[in-house]
């Protein structure tokens, strides 16, 4: 992100930590520890002093995390069970907690915790689909392998609903569309679209704008119709609209007085599927987590 000082700037206007303010719309604390941090430059040289007096002309550049913000869980952890049968159960995962371990065989993952309370009846819990550490909503878990399949047939053949809510950076310009690409992944693992459909994906997400502030946050909600990895992240960050809070796409995401919060604005909020033995279709929703509440407020009162 970059500034350059205007002439007309008045001199208490052109302090250091109010230019990071005005630029990353965020209060006096975080500006100050962007600049500490040695992420604020002026005229290509890193600053660490916030009360040092710009000139016009001088340009302003602020440097994104240079890691994404890691999400961890060691405090206990709970899950919301909404539905459960002999053959699967549903639940909401909160933020924070990823869905299976990784490489790096995390200890706390909604698959294990899942597994030990589907061991008192014999069985064990199998994924269907995932969602990332940093986003909360709902998920399927089959109890035997077979519904597992039948469960993962649904979701290739593009069946089940998966109504997403999110909140945007922006003001987005159309209010619904669909973004479609197709989604490869670069040598650490970040996806990104590609025109080239021998190394991607094809990914479909559908949006509709619900209310939108100013230039500043957009509320949508989005309807996936196929399920890729990072999709809708990927998506939104390409449309030039990152949701808040995602530090891996979102490239110049700071921690911001309205959204202090260390997850993703994305949340899962509603799921639909027909039951592999009984065919009965099911619908589930999810409660609006806290977060997007308080961020809401926080957007009505300010705009």
């Amino acid at each position: 992100m970059d500034l350059v000082v205007d002439h007309r700037c008045p001199p208490p206007a052109r302090r250091l930590q109010s230019l990071v303010q005005q630029l990353l719309q965020c209060g006096p604390k975080q500006a100050a520890d962007a600049i500490r941090q040695g992420r604020v430059l002026v005229n290509g040289r890193p600053v660490r002093q916030p009360r040092v007096q710009l000139d016009p002309g001088d340009r302003l550049s602020v440097r994104a995390q240079e890691a994404p913000v890691q999400l961890h869980c060691d405090q206990p952890v709970s899950f919301e069970v909404h539905y459960e049968d002999d053959d699967l159960i549903v639940v909401t995962k909160p933020a924070g907690l990823l869905t299976v371990p990784t490489s790096r065989n995390e200890s706390t993952t909604l698959l294990g915790l899942l597994a030990g309370r589907l061991s008192r009846e014999g069985r064990k819990p199998h994924c269907v689909h995932r969602l990332d550490r940093g986003v909360s909503g709902l998920l399927v878990f089959a109890k035997h392998e077979s519904i597992a399949d039948r469960l993962r047939d649904q979701f290739a053949e593009r069946k089940p609903e998966r109504l997403y809510l999110a909140f945007v950076r922006g003001a987005m310009q159309s209010s619904s569309g669909t973004i479609r690409s197709y989604l490869a992944t670069d040598e650490r693992l970040n996806r990104f679209s590609t025109p080239d459909e021998s190394i991607g994906q094809l990914a479909i997400t559908h949006y509709r704008v619900l209310e939108v502030w100013s230039d500043f946050a957009s509320k949508l909600e989005l309807q996936l119709e196929t399920g890729r990895r990072n999709q809708i992240r990927v998506h939104l960050a390409e449309a030039g609209h990152p949701l808040w809070g995602d530090a891996r796409y979102g490239g110049r995401f700071m921690p911001h007085r309205y959204w202090p919060y260390q997850r993703v604005a994305l949340h899962a909020a509603r799921l639909g599927f027909q039951h592999p033995v009984t065919g009965r279709t099911m619908h589930f929703a999810s409660r609006t987590p806290q977060e997007f509440t308080t961020f809401e407020r926080r957007l009505r009162e300010s705009f």
